[in-house]
């Protein structure tokens, strides 16, 4: 064996040796794949590739700089933002390269401590194309690449990179659909994307500080962004945005910083706008705000402030208003005879309390809003503690107008103007919260007008949330306003006498079947357990009330204690029923075959040529009661849903939902009634009036079938 050995140990290394030079002599694999050699780091590697594996017949060539960053690592876009620069790259030593036109995808916002950037993370091809000075030569690229990489810290990242493309046919090399896929995230200025700038101004006073950017789309915008470039010395911050109700538009403003003798106006930006996966780019010049859509601005708040006020105003006549009414009938009764000042003054203080009470929501609107929940008109009626609380304190008046017992808070909160009593005594704390508590007996009903304006309010700013709802708060108050301005409408009432005993007890039944709605709205969403315990113990603080006003000594001592008690009890029981997840609403009987609310579901019916009627409704709205009794439960409407003419879906939102709080929020609603049609011609929905009836179902009916 040693002698075959010895003779074969020379022959195997100068084989070895020949592989290795022929190894040496041949062209690096990944450059003939299209691609150069990784550079890496801990936190960035980088490389250029190519679309293409030759240049013949070719001007130019598809090359991409393509980074993969580290978790948490980003890299600048073209217009880098308050801080870092973009990748640039100086390409001196390379052969047959004329320019690079750099391609930048869209990028992403990134927020830090007030600071506005754009970059990319994870992984980005940058789209380059390398003119040729020779058509058809080979290329040879020598790329010296500088960026800034950065996280917690900021490291300057260098490559130096060497790419060759011979002289042969241009064949796509491995890397050219992911040099497109990028490519296709390039915003470019089209026209087709269902997305477009309309404007842009200069908006801010006294000196416009802000671009005010006007966008439109053909679907709902979710979470539109524009990333603002100009000349050098201006810089931008994060919009502010400002939907329309249906979301297919919105003025998105952008904080600005200028130049020292620079101004916004007639300056040219580049706009890139991104909304979701749709995105353009497009260059304009900033004009001024124009003083006629600013004046058809103002126009339009003042038809919804004059909408407001009717709204407010017809809240009046609708019919979960009633005990309302009430009210304010014992109120003006009162003042029979009284002199001008005391009413005039008690009525002023009424209408108070409903302004404040109308600004007290809109503060809570406001609140909810801004921390991210749902908000609408009358929500307050999906919380059993309200309904308990409300349930109590009105078979608490129903009883004192009754006159089972009298309710006295001498010389701390006065009555609240239920009990009788001298108008002309009376403190105005007790007119102030008659006016409040008639507030919060009008918000589970939706009048015409109503819906339009709080849709309007709620969708805008603080401002418009205030200014709207004061606006509904005046027209609820303006019966008391009338009488405060002509005092002679009460004066001319009977004078109080032995009838009012009757008219009271009238009044007090109004209040009693308000009280066993509320109850009825609680036992829907609450444990049956807690339904009997709130009506034992309404019962119990209503008999100790009025043994205590009949009785003197230790037995109205201890009676005291006992509606006290009760009183606490209901609060308990509401605290506690509140807290346990809410049971949905027990189904109830109806002449029409509702199907569950699904909003998938109604584009797949859309879809099969069907029409879909929505009713978004709860047991606590009374509105929605009589538009059901009277449309959509009766008569020609309830026929067609029963032949399957129609598919009829009900949304109830007795207990919070935030499905169909959004729902709502699409057609800029917040309340409730509220219906809308679907079909064939119209997709979208076509939404009806909070009052309905059956002309106007029809009419939608007809149009959604096209």
């Amino acid at each position: 064996m040693n002698w075959v050995s010895r003779p074969l140990i020379p022959t195997l290394l100068l084989l070895l040796g020949l592989i290795a030079a022929i190894a040496a002599s041949a062209p690096d694999a990944r450059a003939a794949e299209g691609a150069s050699d990784w550079v890496s780091t801990d936190f960035a590697d980088v490389r250029l590739i190519s679309a293409i594996s030759g240049t013949e017949g070719r001007d130019d060539v598809p090359l991409g700089l393509q980074f993969r960053l580290a978790e948490g690592w980003k890299i600048y876009w073209r217009a880098p933002g308050d801080a870092g620069f973009p990748p640039e790259i100086a390409w001196d030593g390379s052969e047959n390269f004329g320019a690079a036109l750099w391609q930048w995808p869209v990028p992403e916002r990134f927020s830090l401590f007030g600071l506005e950037t754009y970059g990319y993370h994870d992984e980005v091809v940058i789209p380059i194309r390398a003119a040729l000075t020779e058509p058809g030569a080979p290329l040879a690229l020598r790329a010296d690449m500088n960026a800034l990489a950065c996280s917690d810290i900021c490291v300057p990242l260098n490559a130096k990179l060497a790419l060759d493309i011979a002289a042969g046919p241009a064949e796509p090399t491995p890397f050219a659909q992911l040099i497109d896929r990028f490519r296709a995230r390039v915003p470019q200025d089209l026209s087709g994307l269902g997305l477009d700038i309309s404007s842009v101004s200069a908006v801010g006073s006294p000196v416009p500080h802000s671009l005010a950017v006007e966008v439109t789309s053909a679907v709902p915008l979710t979470e539109p962004d524009v990333f603002p470039e100009a000349r050098a010395g201006f810089a931008f911050g994060k919009p502010e945005v400002d939907f329309a109700p249906d979301r297919l538009s919105a003025v998105l403003t952008v904080p600005a910083s200028v130049p020292e003798g620079g101004r916004l106006a007639e300056e040219k930006v580049t706009l890139t706008l991104v909304d979701g996966d749709r995105f353009l780019e497009r260059s304009l010049i900033v004009g001024t705000a124009d003083e006629g859509a600013e004046s058809g601005r103002w126009a339009a708040l003042a038809a919804i402030l004059g909408i407001a006020f009717l709204g407010g105003l017809i809240l009046n006549l609708m019919p979960c208003v009633l005990p309302v009414l009430s009210l304010k009938l014992v109120g003006a009764v009162k003042y029979g005879g009284a002199d001008k000042a005391a009413i005039r003054t008690g009525f002023l203080a009424s209408a108070a309390g409903i302004l404040a009470s109308f600004l007290l929501l809109a503060g809570g609107a406001i609140a909810l809003k801004q921390a991210g929940l749902a908000v609408g008109w009358g929500i307050q009626f999906q919380q059993p503690l309200f309904l308990a609380l409300m349930v109590a304190v009105l078979v608490l008046f129903a009883g004192n107008l009754a006159g089972l017992f009298e309710i006295n808070l001498p010389q701390r909160l006065a009555a609240l103007g239920l009990a009788g009593g001298d108008a002309g005594q009376g403190r105005l704390t007790g007119h102030f919260l008659t006016g409040a508590f008639a507030t919060l007996l009008a918000t589970p009903c939706s009048a015409p007008f109503l819906g339009t304006a709080v849709g309007f309010a709620l969708s805008r700013g603080s401002a418009e949330i205030l200014t709207v709802f004061a606006v509904m708060g005046l027209g609820l108050a303006a019966p008391y306003l009338l009488v405060a301005l002509l005092p002679g409408l009460a004066r001319a009432l009977p004078k109080p006498g032995p009838w009012m005993v009757w008219f009271r007890r009238v009044l007090a039944l109004a209040l009693l079947a308000t009280a066993l709605w509320l109850f009825t709205v609680f036992a829907a969403i609450a444990a049956p357990l807690d339904a009997a315990l709130l009506a034992a113990l309404a019962l119990l603080l209503t008999v100790a009330l009025a043994w205590r006003a009949r009785h003197e000594g230790t037995g109205r001592r201890i009676a005291g204690l006992t509606a006290m008690l009760a009183l606490a009890a209901v609060i308990g029981l509401g605290v506690q029923a509140t807290a346990r997840d809410n049971r949905a609403p027990a189904a109830t009987a109806s002449a029409v075959d509702w199907q569950p609310f699904d909003r998938r579901e109604i584009a797949r019916l859309v879809s099969a040529d069907k029409t879909v009627l929505v009713d978004v409704t709860a047991d606590w709205c009374l509105t929605c009661k009589v538009n059901k009794s009277l449309v959509l439960e009766n008569g020609a409407i309830a026929e067609r849903i029963a032949s399957g003419d129609i598919v009829a879906m009900r949304a109830d939102w007795t207990t919070p939902d935030p499905a169909i709080a959004e729902y709502l929020a699409s057609f800029g609603r917040y309340g409730i009634p509220f219906n809308a049609v679907y079909g064939p011609a119209a997709p979208a929905g076509l939404a009806l009036p909070e009052l309905l009836n059956l002309e106007a179902v029809e009419t939608a009916i007809r149009d959604a079938r096209g």
